[in-house]
């Protein structure tokens, strides 16, 4: 799934340098407190004795509670081509986030939001078998993801179809890493949880700015939950009650920073935040040293092409990755 702040790119780096620091990691518990598509977790899911994924957005949940939660096969096949051919359904989604219905909403073209619909209203006969129901939503975001209308984010959407959403939906499985071990995935505020887990390695990262991705993503976490009680609002139709993360908040950040490290009980912390997060370099190192011993690694990688408009030679970002061995 396209993504802003995925670390898909820096997978290598983040588990060579963690396995560095921390040695062999077999017997440890992992945590990934903020974990948006679950990349990060998903590196360290056989690599590690547990996995433990959380995100304050639901259609984040869905996709770890699958990819991370998940181990076992689930017997998908027959279920995915079913769904797949289910008839068209002009529900929710096609009338107001599609252009066809004439909500001025052009996320997904006609045809492909009433599939989406089609195949959501589907999916909850298949509520009481956890494992394949997460399965199969994380099935659907992920094929949507392919053909929806927007520049990676759906803050916004394009004015004209672009060729990939013009394309027809396909309906293919999210397929997942079987293991021997269980894992753990909460849908929880991460300064909330923090305080109920425990483990080895905490890995944080955090928002950088104020954008916030329950807007920037509420069109997920609406079909995610299938949420039709509501009614959409504005141009965008985001949904009027969509989480807002302290760390996305200048008043708020450094205390929520300071609570989360304070509150950890983990022995070490990495933390990514990249050169142009809300939080200084130096206010983080000050946050951190307060706590045990503290280190930096740095790289840099080439930014997202959808969240600048600098010329080319400028669309690298410098990530931190600030360490700290807890007292």
């Amino acid at each position: 799934m396209n993504y802003i702040g995925s670390k898909r790119r820096l997978s290598s780096f983040l588990y060579d340098t963690i396995s560095e620091t921390v040695g062999s990691l077999d017997d440890k518990v992992f945590c990934d407190l903020f974990a948006g598509t679950g990349i990060v977790g998903r590196t360290f899911k056989s690599r590690v004795a547990k996995v433990i994924s959380n995100d304050l957005e639901y259609y984040s949940y869905v996709l770890n509670r699958n990819y991370i939660q998940n181990h076992r096969p689930v017997a998908y096949e027959p279920i995915i081509e079913t769904l797949d051919a289910l008839p068209a359904k002009k529900g929710f989604i096609y009338r107001h986030y599609s252009l066809a219905s004439g909500s001025g909403r052009n996320y997904f073209s006609g045809e492909n939001a009433a599939k989406i619909d089609a195949i959501r209203e589907a999916i909850e006969i298949y509520r009481e078998d956890e494992d394949l129901y997460f399965f199969l939503l994380a099935s659907l975001l992920e094929s949507l993801d392919k053909v929806s209308n927007t520049a990676s984010v759906y803050g916004s959407f394009l004015k004209h179809l672009k060729p990939t959403a013009q394309a027809s939906l396909k309906l293919q499985p999210a397929l997942f890493e079987y293991n021997h071990n269980s894992h753990e995935v909460y849908n929880e505020d991460s300064n909330t949880l923090i305080r109920k887990i425990s483990g080895d390695i905490l890995y944080l990262d955090p928002p950088y700015n104020g954008r916030q991705y329950g807007a920037n993503y509420h069109l997920l976490n609406t079909i995610a939950r299938y949420d039709t009680d509501f009614t959409p609002k504005g141009k965008t139709g985001t949904h009027t009650n969509y989480n807002r993360s302290m760390y996305c908040k200048t008043k708020r950040v450094h205390e929520s920073f300071d609570q989360l490290i304070r509150n950890a009980n983990f022995r070490y912390i990495f933390l990514s935040y990249n050169n142009e997060g809300m939080v200084s370099h130096k206010d983080l190192q000050k946050i951190l040293r307060k706590y045990g011993h503290y280190d930096l690694v740095t790289t840099d990688y080439k930014r997202f092409k959808a969240d600048s408009n600098r010329p080319h030679k400028a669309r690298r970002t410098l990530e931190h990755l600030h360490i700290l061995e807890k007292s």
